[in-house]
């Protein structure tokens, strides 16, 4: 398999774990049998005041037997989340409570498992609009969205439970309650630990936190799993060299680079993890830069011509080359755990959102050992090696056939040139695109001439020409090249025709417009840089897909995410998910949106699309 298809490969067999884990072989729209759970709305008043907080809970009762999840699953849980989406009057506004304890029980597959069972309330907090009106009566509404489960099978279910209340003077304690909510969280309790009030319509999305060692340990597995990542893959392959060359030396040497190794990656990630705490953001969307991803491919292009032989810089600048024992060789080791944490942070999102989210709300002190587990489990293959000269020493030993197996690897980061290419083509438009990618020809012909002519048997004054030459070829060509991206203003290109489907360009304004004229619109938050939403756009060519578009007269908007647009993140926020992808569906007549789940098929988008004819 080429490198070329491995992302798409690698997520394919994420999206398959996936629907195994959330069972969307079943029908995930539709709601559950209604003898395994059943849920209603209770509040703890029978009419509200305005301005003055009160609490509600979602009441959900399982049949004998039945079970469903928590807010949150730890990685270890196969499942889905329990989610509450709100649906109330314009002006009110709800913050969370912390929900009751999970239980635990055993799966389907006979694994530890944890979740909810028998009767469960899920308290919320309700805030009137300080301006209601008295006398006034307000509809709440809220929309539960689970997974319940039995000894046999898991059945996704979707269900809507809501109360009305009056708006009165004073508020007015709903007797009948009473002994329901004093046993749930007490306003005065919880205020000061809850998120800000979100407006009608938002998702309780926000969770318990997870206890700090399981974050730790979290943490240290999710740098383990960064190896396996593409992101990650080509960096491994160059230290494989390294080690292979190193086999049947001193193996103190051997420990001596992975330690080194391992403080090269632990320093890279103390420096991020210093910037993600300053700021407050997380990580994965360095590919939103332009500059950054056209940097990485100039980088990754000269690295693999070093590799494939094109020209030799050492093995103290770039961590491989024909003797890692030599005077620099230390330096090289350094500088290539520097560059696995530069390669890794892209690939980390995805499998350290919860860690990198709870690190920010973290003391410095433990927030910094937070990135120091994520490095140590990145780090940790090579150290393993280091440490236990026998894993070393059923390697290959050193030989002629090493400089093929080098020259070999070299293709990994040409294809890793392909994919940053890739993602700049949905930045970079037109005539500046070709510029861009001349400018790596130029940056590899300064290489050519540095090979070439840059050799110790050369004269020192054919050297220097040499190395002039190349650092003009290699300085002109960045120059060139580098993206100097203009912000273009949402729906200032036309509808462009992908995957068989007509798109238009995302705006706000534009939604409103369609919806209001009674359209059916759907609408693809996705982003070049984000894999999964590549995986999912497999289904728009499907000739039944394309008929159901078709059909129903449905307008496809695509809303792209691949360059920072905060009106994007905000309509995909308000649809209660963090990040792309997000794909929604507006039907005429229906109040609120109808969100898909992560990972698209051609069953679960026909079943979405077949809603239109009801």
């Amino acid at each position: 398999m080429s490198f070329r298809s491995f992302p798409v490969a690698l997520g394919l067999f994420l999206a398959a774990v996936s629907l195994n884990a959330q069972s969307i072989g079943l029908p995930g729209l539709d709601d559950g049998p209604k003898t395994q759970v059943s849920a209603s709305l209770l509040s703890e008043v029978s009419a509200a005041a305005p301005g003055e907080a009160f609490r509600v809970a979602v009441k959900v009762v399982h049949a004998a037997g039945s079970h469903t999840y928590g807010k949150v699953l730890p990685p270890e849980i196969i499942g889905k989340p329990t989610k509450l989406i709100w649906m109330l009057p314009e002006g009110w506004k709800m913050e969370e409570l912390p929900w009751p304890a999970v239980h635990p029980f055993k799966g389907l597959d006979g694994t530890a498992s944890e979740g909810y069972e028998g009767t469960v309330y899920l308290p919320a907090k309700i805030i009137p609009p300080a301006n209601g009106a008295i006398g006034s009566t307000a509809e709440l509404q809220v929309k539960v969205d689970g997974l319940v489960c039995d000894d046999k099978s898991c059945m996704p279910f979707k269900q809507e439970a809501k109360i009305n209340l009056a708006l009165a003077a004073m508020p007015q304690v709903n007797a009948e309650q009473a002994a329901i909510f004093d046993k749930l969280p007490a306003l005065e309790k919880t205020a000061a630990e809850t998120p800000p009030a979100k407006a009608a319509g938002g998702e309780a999305a926000a969770a318990v936190p997870p206890t700090f060692l399981f974050i730790m340990f979290s943490a240290f597995v999710g740098g383990l799993i960064l190896n396996i990542m593409p992101c990650v893959f080509p960096v491994l392959g160059i230290k494989v060299v390294g080690v292979v060359q190193q086999a049947g030396e001193d193996r103190k040497q051997v420990v001596l680079h992975g330690l080194v190794y391992t403080l090269g990656v632990l320093v890279m990630f103390w420096a991020l993890g210093g910037l993600v705490v300053a700021l407050g953001k997380g990580w994965g969307f360095q590919l939103q830069s332009a500059g950054f991803n056209y940097a990485l491919a100039a980088f990754f292009l000269i690295f693999g011509l070093n590799m494939a032989g094109v020209f030799e810089i050492g093995a103290s600048a770039v961590g491989v080359g024909a003797n890692l024992q030599a005077k620099h060789g230390l330096g090289g080791s350094f500088f290539s755990g520097l560059l696995a944490t530069v390669v890794a942070t892209p690939c980390s999102a995805p499998f350290l959102g919860t860690a990198l989210g709870f690190a920010v709300k973290l003391p410095a002190p433990q927030a910094m050992l937070l990135f120091s587990l994520i490095g140590l489990g990145l780090a940790s293959p090579f150290l393993l090696l280091s440490a236990f000269p026998k894993l070393v020493s059923v390697l290959p030993r050193p030989g002629a056939w090493m400089e093929s197996f080098k020259q070999g690897m070299s293709f990994l980061l040409f294809g890793t040139v392909c994919y940053m290419l890739w993602v700049l083509t949905g930045m970079v438009e037109g005539l500046p695109m070709l510029w861009l990618m001349l400018s790596l020809v130029l940056v590899g012909l300064g290489c050519w001439i540095y090979g070439r002519w840059s050799l110790p048997h050369k004269p020192a004054r054919t050297r220097l020409i040499a190395v002039l030459l190349a650092l003009a070829a290699i300085g002109g060509g960045l120059r060139l090249g580098w993206p100097h991206i203009e912000k273009q203003p949402a729906g200032a290109h036309g509808a462009k025709f992908e995957n068989g489907l007509l798109w238009e360009p995302w705006s706000e304004a534009k939604i409103k417009e369609l919806t209001a004229a009674g359209k059916p619109v759907y609408i693809d938050f996705t982003a070049k840089w984000c894999l999964t939403c590549q995986v999912n756009k497999r289904v728009y060519p499907d000739a039944r897909i394309q008929e159901l578009f078709k059909k129903y007269g449905v307008v496809a908007v695509k809303a792209d995410y691949t360059n920072e647009d905060e009106p994007i993140k905000q309509a995909f926020t308000a649809l209660g998910r963090g990040a792309v992808p997000v794909n929604a569906l507006y039907i005429p007549g229906v109040k609120e949106p109808l969100v898909l789940p992560e990972i698209l098929t051609v069953d679960n988008l026909s079943e979405a699309l077949g809603k239109l004819q009801k």
